[in-house]
């Protein structure tokens, strides 16, 4: 595309909304067009590898929840975000906006509806989020991440579009990686709880593997992502075990650590099923039990609808039921190989071209009809 165009996306809270946002944006960059990030104050600590022109900041906050005083100055604040997107939008003169849910979006997204500038939603989960929801029927097009959307009104269904969620780089490159040969008996874990960890996963798996027979055991190589604080009592249970194991806080190659992995044990954020679909890898998943929204639990029976997934609710999920499971997995390298095409079969790779050419169509709409 020629000439000047500027694209707003509108992100922030979590990497949950940052990473598919970061995603568009290299293919809109790649694609000649100018990429601003708005987004809030919590946000800012991931700006700093975002591919963006610029970043610009807005108040925001969530209106949900709370008493009635904090809820009113949440909206109050949101009002104000919108006041100063206004003045942003106006002077940055965007092509389009997109918002990647959450309530640091609903400032420049609003503003942009007001002010007759195209606007495209993007929905990662499986059931629409509440700010999301809330902009809905103002915009342009929802583009969302799984193959059904949930708690979207019908009215609005014929502005839906199925592009999947976008996904870094780092996942692409993994996605090259075949499934690791585990006829041996050898099974390789990976255990991760999302950008926050799951003390869950810390006090569950060790006391799960113990539970296996020692030669079993023995075939295990783990890598586990803890909080900080669980990090140390993760490493002495599984030193005490004699089992091989990585664990850290954080790793900056975990789509790499997902392609080496035979079974993923994981919660069931959108990012995180959508990088299981891509590179392909089986997964038990523990959906987090008090969402608002209950996202992660649909997110995880859709990916397990193809087989891909074994879901458990985290009330069952105890150190004997994971120690079957795990017995199970080591004993059937067939059924874990199926589990990993099935994965395969149900992710999106090119989600961010798809995403891309939506917005691409919207520019292009807006200039035909100015």
């Amino acid at each position: 595309m020629s000439g000047r165009c500027p694209v707003v996306v509108a992100a922030g809270g979590t990497g949950g909304h940052l990473f598919p946002a970061a995603a568009l944006s290299h293919a809109l960059a790649a694609r000649g067009m100018e990429v601003h990030l708005v987004t809030d104050e919590r946000a800012a600590k991931f700006g700093g590898d975002f591919p963006a022109h610029a970043i610009h900041k807005v108040a925001a906050a969530s209106p949900s929840g709370g008493a009635l005083f904090a809820r009113a100055m949440a909206i109050f604040t949101l009002i104000r975000g919108t006041v100063a997107a206004r003045r942003l939008v106006k002077r940055i003169r965007p092509r389009a906006v997109i918002g990647f849910g959450g309530y640091p979006a609903v400032p420049p997204v609003l503003a942009a509806t007001q002010l007759r500038v195209p606007t495209l939603l993007h929905e990662g989960n499986a059931v629409i989020g509440r700010a999301n929801r809330f902009l809905a029927s103002r915009v342009d097009a929802i583009a969302h991440g799984f193959e059904v959307l949930g708690g979207l009104p019908g009215t609005l269904a014929a502005k839906t579009h199925l592009t999947g969620n976008p996904v870094r780089p780092m996942v692409i490159e993994a996605a090259r990686v075949a499934f690791p040969d585990c006829s041996g008996g050898q099974l390789r874990i990976l255990v991760t709880g999302g950008s926050q960890g799951a003390k869950i996963f810390s006090d569950v798996v060790p006391a799960a593997i113990e539970l296996i027979p020692e030669a079993a055991r023995q075939k295990l190589i783990v890598v586990q992502q803890t909080r900080g604080e669980d990090k140390e009592r993760v490493r002495v249970a599984y030193r005490r075990l004699g089992v091989d194991a990585d664990v850290k806080s954080f790793f900056s190659d975990l789509p790499g650590r997902i392609a080496q992995a035979h079974l993923v044990i994981a919660r069931a954020g959108a990012s995180t099923v959508s990088e299981l679909a891509v590179i392909g890898r089986p997964a038990i998943l523990v959906p987090l039990p008090h969402a608002l929204d209950q996202d992660q639990t649909a997110n995880a029976k859709q990916f397990a609808a193809g087989g891909a997934a074994i879901v458990v609710a985290q009330s069952a999920f105890s150190p004997q039921w994971l120690a079957t499971a795990l017995v199970e997995a080591q004993g059937d390298a067939a059924s874990l190989a199926r589990r990993a095409v099935a994965a395969k079969r149900a992710g999106i790779a090119d989600a961010a071209e798809r995403l891309a050419d939506l917005v691409q169509s919207l520019v292009t709409g807006k200039d035909k009809n100015p």
